[in-house]
């Protein structure tokens, strides 16, 4: 989906150009606390409207697509609190600072989605059993479409967003967001074949929609997981290691560690030089290499460099 002019315009915009003499972890944080304000009003908007046709039409299939958008609403909360914590210093306690608290907010966005999903699947069971008329479909059907378009525009929101700041939760925010859309879309399907003379259609949809939050729960959390765990993809491991190999008088790099915490990306590399380098000459070898990495790699943020003579390197390596 393309957004208008106006609204590529406004994702534009926003701390980052604004700020450019700040601290870049900071502004990324702002950043991403921007992203979530904005995207926070555009669900609770989409929400209140879907509220309002479900208390007067009884539509258990809107009922669980608002619940999981109010969800997705709610989820900003903790990211929230996460990219505030962010911008706090390390301390004594907590030297590599407080850049995982982010992970952990992805945690708990996990277990919004989850709750949702089995609110949903729990009232669409019940209407099985206890079935109701749906009523005002054409206003089920509307507010079906508004839901897809407020989500679809969110999920492209904090996405990009995401992207650009490298934070994990808020783009696996967004995709939860955009699959919220899809699953807004099918009301409509429930809607028609309520038309159709088939009332099941309607908990059906809802039940298709709980398994699709489900679907996200597993997807998502395998990405904050992973992150929890230290994981990074195999391909910024490459892309440090040839990056180091580029800067005149490294001769080898013989170990690369990277974590995220949050959206930081930190790193410790170990580089050979040549045996006949001073200690001092040495040093400013590593500093050049930091230097290089922070311009080649995408949200590195800290960099650890350690030079081992080439000799020592070879008998380390055996």
């Amino acid at each position: 989906m393309q957004l208008p002019q106006f609204l590529q315009d406004f994702l534009a915009k926003g701390p980052v150009g604004a700020k450019k003499g700040l601290d870049a972890v900071a502004t990324t944080s702002e950043r991403g606390i921007w992203a979530l304000k904005w995207s926070f009003i555009g669900l609770a908007i989409t929400s209140l409207l879907q509220v309002i046709v479900f208390f007067y039409s009884g539509s258990t299939a809107l009922l669980a697509d608002t619940i999981h958008n109010v969800a997705d609403a709610a989820t900003a909360i903790p990211l929230w609190i996460a990219f505030r914590y962010t911008n706090r210093a390390p301390t004594k306690r907590f030297t590599y600072g407080y850049g995982r608290i982010e992970d952990l907010a992805g945690v708990a966005i996990l277990l919004i989605i989850l709750a949702s999903g089995l609110i949903a699947g729990y009232e669409s069971i019940q209407r099985f059993y206890h079935p109701e008329p749906v009523r005002y479909l054409w206003a089920v059907g509307i507010a079906s479409v508004i839901g897809f378009i407020g989500n679809e525009v969110v999920a492209i929101f904090r996405i990009k967003v995401g992207k650009e700041i490298g934070s994990a939760a808020l783009v696996a925010d967004g995709y939860h967001a955009r699959t919220d859309g899809i699953a807004s879309l099918s009301v409509l399907l429930g809607v028609i074949g309520i038309w159709l003379g088939f009332p099941l259609a309607d908990p059906i949809i809802g039940l298709i929609i709980s398994f699709v939050i489900m679907k996200i729960v597993w997807r998502s959390g395998k990405d904050i997981f992973t992150r929890l765990l230290d994981g990074v993809d195999p391909a910024v491991g490459d892309a440090v290691r040839a990056s180091a190999l580029r800067v005149p008088g490294v001769r080898g790099v013989s170990n690369v560690r990277l974590r995220w915490l949050g959206h930081k990306l930190n790193a410790e590399v170990d580089v050979t030089v040549d045996d006949t380098l001073s200690v001092g000459q040495a040093h400013e070898l590593g500093n050049q290499v930091v230097a290089k990495l922070r311009q080649d790699v995408q949200y590195l943020t800290n960099a650890l460099v350690h030079t081992d003579p080439a000799t020592a390197a070879v008998h380390q390596h055996a």
